[in-house]
């Protein structure tokens, strides 16, 4: 049994989700988010982001990590923001001796939904259905779907390293 985090990464809002996969299961276990406030300083909002995060992986002791890549942003300020998020984002868990794999929105997304271009709320009712997990807001419910597309991806993964 394997079990994966996967990481939303927001300034803001960091969504996060884990499940576990035995190669052919999905099994949810647990999603959030750390929502930072806007007020803040930056240094401390980043700082709030890595102690959360570190809490989840210490408390549910996932295995392995999928992170959504960023996307550049047409307000460079916002881009880099986001930067800095996803900085912290990649650098806790590898801190802490997970390996951290990446994937595309659009990967996420077909690997999910079975469309490249599907909507944030189609995101989330297909996790909800896959994982029968009830209700989830939409950054913790991105953070399960890039749990499911690592799930999913990761034996391909194991074979390109062989």
């Amino acid at each position: 049994m394997t079990r994966i985090l996967g990481i939303d990464p927001g300034l803001h809002i960091t969504g996060w989700g884990i499940i576990d996969f035995d190669g052919f299961r999905l099994k949810y276990i647990a999603h959030g988010t750390i929502v930072s406030k806007p007020s803040d300083e930056i240094a401390d909002r980043l700082s709030y982001i890595f102690k959360n995060l570190s809490n989840v992986i210490e408390e549910h002791s996932p295995n392995e990590v999928g992170i959504e890549q960023v996307f550049v942003n047409s307000n460079p300020a916002s881009s880099l923001k986001l930067g800095m998020a996803r900085g912290v984002a990649v650098c806790v868990p590898s801190i802490m001796g997970l390996k951290v794999h990446e994937y595309t929105p659009n990967k996420i997304k077909k690997t999910v939904v079975g469309s490249g271009h599907a909507t944030k709320d189609q995101v989330s009712i297909m996790v909800q259905k896959l994982l029968n997990c009830g209700t989830v807001k939409l950054d913790a419910a991105d953070a399960l779907a890039i749990a499911i597309c690592h799930a999913h991806h990761r034996s391909m993964l194991k074979y390109a390293a062989a």
